[in-house]
């Protein structure tokens, strides 16, 4: 009997994710929009007399941007991290 090897070739990735464009894009154009509808919805509330919702909501949305600031900035220090972690 003869050996024979099976080669599988893989294809290389046709182009690349631009993700810096893409997080520049979300806060660019879309989170200034949630933050708009956010404040409007906050407005009506408190017009309205309901101040303590407001109150908690606006703690509730400061608690999740600060999330969100945290994460972005894992992202872009990331890697950097791995480096030091790993080398």
């Amino acid at each position: 009997m003869i050996a024979t090897e099976l080669v599988i070739l893989a294809a290389e990735p046709a182009g690349t994710i631009n993700t810096d464009g893409i997080v520049g894009f979300f806060a660019t154009n879309v989170a200034p929009i949630l933050l708009a509808v956010l404040g409007v919805i906050f407005i009506g509330r408190a017009s309205r007399g309901e101040v303590s919702k407001v109150l908690t909501s606006s703690a509730i949305a400061i608690v999740g941007l600060a999330f969100i600031a945290g994460a972005a900035t894992l992202f872009f220090v990331g890697e950097n991290i791995i480096d030091l972690i790993f080398n």
